[in-house]
C-alpha cells in the first residue's frame, strides 16, 4: 500500500480503451465491417475491458489549484504590471466572473491537467458511474470480487463526484439512475442534506465492496505496485465521514432546516465513520501518519525520473495527474522564486493574518498571554509547521550562487522580494510545496514531483475531533468502539508537530475548543485547498477577522530582524449571505423549475 509510482498500468489501460472507441467513431460507417463495431459486450463483458472504462472518472477529478476556489481565500496577489495589489473577481464578490474556475475547460478527461474544470467533469462522470451499475449484468466474464471491485468503484464515484460538487453549490438533482434522452427531465432539486444523505449510501456501498489493499486482490495483483491511486474501502469510509460532518455543519444544516448549528445526530454519525477509519487504518497499517522526520513527503518527493509520488503513508487521495510535467501546477503556483523566470505576472503569497495561524514552540496561540510572542521579532520561537511551511524575510531560498541576491528572501521594505515587479505584497512566500533545491537556478525541480492532497489522514484525525465534540458532547469522549477521545485525536496532530498537548484551559468549552480546532486546521491543512470550505460551513465564511487580507511591512534592522513593523490591510473581501453558494449556469436552472437558482443569485 502507499507505494507511489506512477501508475503506468491506468494510463495504459484508458489509453488503448481510448484509442480504440476514438477509431471506431472516425472510422466512416459505410467503410466498417460489421464485426469491427464495439459491442456493449466487448466494453463490458469482462474485468479488464470493464475497468478500462471505469478507470475515466479517476481522471474526471479536477485540477485542486486551477479548479477550487480553496486556495483563493488566503492568497494575495500583486501584478508586476501596475506595481499594486489586484483584488480578485473572487474576493470582490463576483463569482459569476469567476465562474471559469468551475464551468469551463474541456470534457476531454485526457486534456493536461490544468484545463480540467470541476462542473463538467463531475456531471460527466456520475453519468459513466450510472453506464456502470446499469451494464454490471453484462459482465460475465468475471469472478465475484473483480464484480465488486467494477460496482464498489461506482458508487464511490457517483457519491464523490456529488460531493465535489456539493461542496460548492448545495443541493443538488441526486442522478442515482441512468438518464435516457426521451425521457422528460424533471430530476427535483434536494436540499444538502437530503443530496448527502443519498452520497452517504453510494459511500456506504462502496466501503462494503471495496478492499483496503488492492494489491491484496487477485485482479489488483495484475497491476501489483501500481494501484496506490485507485479507491479503497478506507477512501469510501473517509469520504463518507466528510460528506457528513459536511452535511452536520452550521451552515448546510441552516440551509436545509434553518437552524444554524450542528446536527447532532449527524455528528455523532459522522464520528463513528471516522473511528473506523481509524481503527482499520490501526489494524491494517494500509495508512498511518508519517513522522514529522519524513512529513513532507505528503507534500512533496524528489523523483529521480519522475517515478516516485508525494503522499507517503499518510495520503488517503492523491490528485490524478495525467501528464507529470503539469504536477508542480498542481499547487500553490509562484510561491517563490521558482516562478520567478516563469512568465507569471502575479505573484500569490500568503497573507499576514493567516500567517498568524501559527502558534509559539510551546504550543500556544500568538495572542495568548503567556505565548511568549513577541511583536518586535515576529519570526522567532514559532512552531515547527511555521518554518517548513512559510518564507519569511532572511531565508535562505536558492542553493545556487549563480541566483545572485535572490538566493536569500528580502521581503523587507525596498526588498527585491517584496512589491515590485513579481514581489510579495505581504511580506511572506510559501514554502511548503517548493522546497530548497527547487527553483529556476538549482534546477531541481528537474526532479521533483509536488501534489496537493485530496485527503490524508491527518485530516481524518481533525475531523473525527471536531465530530465527536459536537455529536458526543465533549472533548473527553470518543466515539462508538474506539476508545479516542476528541482531545487525543487533536493533540495526535498537534504531537507529530512537536508540539505539547493542548493546554487545558482551551477544553473549558466545546466553543473554546473549537477555536482551537479551527487554528489547527488552518495551519495543520495549510494551503491544501480546505479553508474556504471549512469557513463557509462554520457560518464564519462574513466574520470580519476572515475578510480582510493583511500584509506586514517592515525594515530590515542592522541584526538583520524586522523594525519599525506595521500591519496594513490589503483588501477586504465581499462576502453576503448568497457567497456561502456559487450560482449554478443559467441555462441549467432554466431547463425545468424543479431546478431553482441559488438564493441571491
Amino acid at each position: 500500500m502507499n507505494k507511489r509510482k506512477r501508475n503506468n498500468s491506468i494510463l495504459f489501460i484508458l489509453y488503448i480503451f481510448i484509442v480504440a472507441l476514438t477509431f471506431a467513431s472516425c472510422e466512416d460507417y459505410l467503410d466498417k465491417a460489421p464485426e469491427s463495431d464495439i459491442s456493449d459486450n466487448d466494453v463490458y463483458g469482462n474485468f479488464r475491458s470493464f475497468q478500462g472504462f471505469v478507470e475515466e472518472m479517476y481522471n474526471c477529478i479536477a485540477d485542486p489549484h486551477k479548479a477550487l476556489a480553496g486556495n483563493i481565500y488566503y492568497n494575495a496577489y500583486f501584478d508586476d504590471a501596475t506595481l499594486t495589489n489586484i483584488p480578485l473577481m473572487w474576493d470582490d464578490g463576483n463569482y459569476w466572473f469567476d465562474q471559469g474556475r468551475f464551468m469551463t475547460g474541456s470534457l476531454n478527461t485526457n486534456n493536461g491537467t490544468m484545463s480540467k474544470r470541476i462542473y463538467p467533469l463531475a456531471w460527466y462522470a456520475i453519468r459513466k458511474a450510472n453506464l456502470t451499475l446499469a451494464n454490471l449484468e453484462l459482465m460475465k466474464s468475471a469472478t465475484q470480487e473483480e464484480r465488486n471491485l467494477i460496482e464498489g468503484q461506482a458508487y464511490f464515484f457517483r457519491g464523490f463526484f456529488h460531493l465535489e460538487l456539493m461542496q460548492y453549490f448545495g443541493g443538488l438533482p441526486y442522478i442515482d439512475t441512468l438518464l435516457v434522452a426521451s425521457q422528460e427531465m424533471k430530476v427535483p432539486r434536494l436540499n444538502y442534506k437530503e443530496t448527502a444523505l443519498k452520497a452517504a449510501k453510494d459511500f456506504r456501498k462502496a466501503a462494503d465492496l471495496l478492499p483496503i489493499d488492492w494489491d491484496d486482490t487477485n485482479a489488483g495483483k495484475l497491476t501489483l505496485g501500481n494501484n496506490a491511486l485507485r479507491a479503497t474501502r478506507i477512501e469510501a469510509l473517509g469520504y463518507l465521514g466528510r460528506n457528513l460532518l459536511y452535511a452536520a455543519s452550521p451552515m448546510m444544516n441552516e440551509s436545509s432546516t434553518g437552524v444554524n448549528a450542528y446536527d447532532t445526530e449527524l455528528c455523532k454519525q459522522a464520528a463513528d465513520v471516522f473511528a473506523e477509519v481509524i481503527r482499520l487504518c490501526n489494524e491494517t497499517g494500509a495508512f498511518k501518519l508519517e513522522p514529522w522526520e519524513t512529513r513532507t513527503n505528503n507534500f512533496w518527493v524528489w523523483s529521480p525520473g519522475n517515478r516516485e509520488r508525494p503522499g507517503g503513508t499518510e495520503v488517503i487521495r492523491n490528485q490524478s495527474i495525467y501528464d507529470v510535467a503539469y504536477t508542480r501546477w498542481c499547487t500553490n503556483r509562484t510561491s517563490n522564486p521558482v516562478q520567478f523566470g516563469a512568465g507569471n505576472t502575479r505573484v500569490e503569497v500568503p497573507t499576514h493574518n493567516y500567517v498568524e495561524n501559527y502558534g509559539m514552540a510551546n504550543g500556544l496561540p500568538i495572542h495568548d498571554p503567556n505565548s511568549g510572542f513577541n511583536p518586535n521579532d515576529p519570526f522567532s520561537n514559532r512552531e515547527p509547521r511555521f518554518y517548513v511551511d512559510i518564507v519569511v524575510d532572511g531565508d535562505r531560498i536558492v542553493n545556487s550562487s549563480s541566483a545572485g541576491v535572490n538566493q536569500f528572501a528580502q521581503l523587507y521594505n525596498g526588498g527585491i522580494h517584496k512589491g515590485g515587479a513579481q514581489g510579495s505584497v505581504t511580506g511572506y512566500l510559501y514554502r511548503k510545496y517548493t522546497p530548497l533545491g527547487c527553483n529556476q537556478w538549482d534546477k531541481g525541480w528537474d526532479n521533483f514531483q509536488a501534489y496537493q492532497p485530496r485527503l490524508r489522514l491527518a485530516d481524518i484525525y481533525l475531523m473525527y475531533a471536531e465530530a465527536v465534540l459536537w455529536g458526543y458532547g465533549s472533548a473527553k469522549a470518543s466515539a462508538t468502539g474506539i476508545s479516542l477521545t476528541s482531545e487525543q485525536a487533536f493533540n495526535t496532530i498537534r504531537n507529530r508537530a512537536l508540539l505539547p498537548d493542548l493546554d487545558q484551559k482551551f477544553l473549558a468549552t466545546k466553543e473554546s475548543f473549537m477555536e482551537e480546532i479551527i487554528r489547527e486546521r488552518a495551519v495543520e491543512l495549510a494551503f491544501e485547498g480546505l479553508r474556504w470550505f471549512d469557513l463557509r460551513r462554520w457560518n464564519k465564511h462574513g466574520e470580519m477577522k476572515y475578510r480582510e487580507k493583511y500584509a506586514l511591512d517592515y525594515d530590515r534592522g542592522p541584526d538583520g530582524k524586522p523594525i519599525n513593523i506595521q500591519k496594513r490591510l490589503v483588501t477586504t473581501r465581499v462576502v453576503e449571505k448568497k457567497h456561502n453558494w456559487i450560482p449554478f449556469p443559467v441555462n441549467d436552472i432554466s431547463l425545468y423549475a424543479e431546478f431553482p437558482q441559488n438564493p441571491g443569485w
